[in-house]
């Protein structure tokens, strides 16, 4: 009996990133056919591929050509993200050792999960991740998978409008040499972010391919190792305290000396006290340290591609390319909260590239870099929503012939929710919080633990072996991180005592 054939969509992509290369690809049908399909909807099959007697599965007759540091080079891409602006203020509100304990134990627990998606793509020959949730239960499983994917990539969208909200008027304001931010509407958030939206993105969106804004992926990974940069160089400059507290009291010297004396002492006492680092801090906020992280570290659903376009691939080297690419961004973001965190201290914002506005506003240097982000963010998000609108084809109309009405009204329904989304979320922080404490807990943790005890068999090994119970024991701890870090940050919010900085 010949398996079913299924339409499928092979590049849902979190954070932002868009691999290019993916496509086109080619599956084994009926006849050992292929079907190819450069730029369109892909054929996949939904069950078992054809395999020779001797040999394990493979995902596809396709022949990978992308070598092993590209390969590290594309992953590393997926990873990185907008999530790397909010882990300086992740570490203010943890202290240092606990956030390299946390970081340490997401970027663990990452690499395991990526292991199992490995082991059960291994068994069916499924190379991507909501294919596995229909090999494992079905179209709900896919549904999950597919809907869990979407939300992610929908985060990862209103983060980057967010950045653009928040740092596009000062852009502004520095480059017409204004001290203070006025009223007019060119220096509102809002109104920009709108302009932005209808002017550069909504018309790269409807584009029907938008392969050559892949590029894009790349110059953005380029923006944030900047971004790493400067960072770690304005640590060395910028001076501490800067709090407006005790620049207050340094202006407030009274012409008796011995006043003089005493405000002095004060100021070099609350200096030393606000300039010296935490170890370890429980707070409201540390309940959105493991979703930043979470988020920060989603890439699950692009491995199985990358696997795919691997050259001479096996499970042991695509093991490799993802312990080496998450070691690369641990190492990264680690250095970005930890130099951001000694620069600000308690004062760091949530999104760490608007704190330095407290610096200089006319720095050169932050200038380039917003710039940078600016315009890597900007390109990034119609690759993001090119795959939520895919998406939502496939689940809503999924037997329709291409029409440009629905092509559209699906953009501008996805950017005009999206705008909503941004203009009145209080902050960054929000969106980090809500998307990393859901989605991203079940593309880490949940999705790939299930799939893999579903469809690893029972004759390989039972549902009381050891690989099998550890896989439950992970299912169950991501469903736990998820629920502890919803219900904290719904309480942080009823209770409106979070410390949110950069809300605008």
């Amino acid at each position: 009996m010949e398996a079913p054939l299924q339409t499928e969509m092979v590049e849902l992509v979190p954070n932002g990133k868009h691999l290019e290369g993916l496509l086109p690809v080619a599956t084994p049908t009926a006849g050992n056919q292929r079907v190819e399909g450069p730029g369109r909807i892909c054929v996949e099959g939904e069950g078992f591929l054809p395999k020779s007697p001797s040999k394990e599965p493979h995902f596809t007759d396709f022949e990978g050509k992308t070598s092993f540091g590209m390969s590290v080079f594309n992953l590393s891409n997926a990873i990185m993200g907008s999530g790397i602006l909010g882990l300086a203020y992740a570490m203010a509100n943890t202290g240092i050792i606990l956030f390299l304990f946390l970081l340490t134990a997401v970027a663990l627990l990452s690499s395991y999960s990526i292991h199992l998606l490995l082991k059960s793509s291994g068994i069916v020959g499924i190379r991507a991740y909501e294919q596995l949730g229909y090999r494992a239960f079905g179209t709900p499983g896919k549904l999950a998978a597919a809907l869990a994917i979407a939300l992610q990539n929908i985060g990862a969208m209103s983060s980057y409008l967010y950045i653009i909200k928040s740092e596009l008027p000062l852009v502004i304001q520095t480059f017409l040499n204004l001290e203070e931010r006025t009223s007019d509407w060119y220096m509102n958030g809002n109104y920009l972010v709108i302009l932005v939206s209808v002017i550069v993105i909504l018309p790269l969106a409807l584009m029907r391919q938008l392969g050559y804004l892949g590029y894009s992926s790349g110059f953005s990974l380029s923006c944030m190792v900047f971004f790493l940069i400067a960072v770690i160089y304005k640590k060395f400059h910028v001076p501490c305290p800067l709090s407006p507290s005790l620049a207050n009291v340094t202006g407030n010297f009274s012409l008796v000396e011995v006043i003089k004396e005493e405000a002095g002492l004060q100021v070099e006492t609350e200096a030393a006290a606000f300039c010296t680092p935490s170890y370890f801090t429980l707070n409201t906020q540390t309940a959105y340290t493991i979703p930043i992280m979470a988020f920060a570290f989603v890439c699950h659903p692009e491995v199985l591609p990358i696997y795919t376009e691997l050259k001479d691939p096996s499970k042991r080297k695509m093991q490799h390319i993802s312990n080496l690419s998450i070691a690369v961004m641990y190492v990264m973001y680690f250095l970005a909260a930890l130099f951001g965190y000694l620069t600000f201290y308690d004062s760091v914002e949530s999104e760490l590239l608007h704190t330095y506005n407290k610096v200089d506003p006319f720095d050169v240097l932050i200038l380039c870099v917003r710039v940078a982000v600016l315009t890597a963010v900007t390109l990034t998000v119609p690759i993001v929503l090119f795959p939520v609108r895919r998406a939502l084809q496939q689940m809503l109309f999924q037997d329709r012939e291409f029409s440009w009405l629905r092509h559209v009204l699906i953009a501008v329904g996805l950017l005009t929710c999206i705008n909503l989304l941004v203009i009145f979320a209080p902050n960054i922080l929000g969106i980090f919080g809500v998307i990393g404490a859901t989605s991203a807990p079940c593309l880490i943790f949940i999705f790939p633990a299930i799939f893999y005890f579903r469809i690893m068999p029972t004759e390989k090994e039972p549902a009381r072996s050891t690989p099998k119970i550890l896989a439950l024991c992970f299912a169950a701890l991501g469903l736990l991180l998820m629920t502890m870090s919803l219900s904290f940050i719904i309480i942080d919010w009823i209770s409106g005592t979070s410390r949110h900085g950069g809300s605008h």
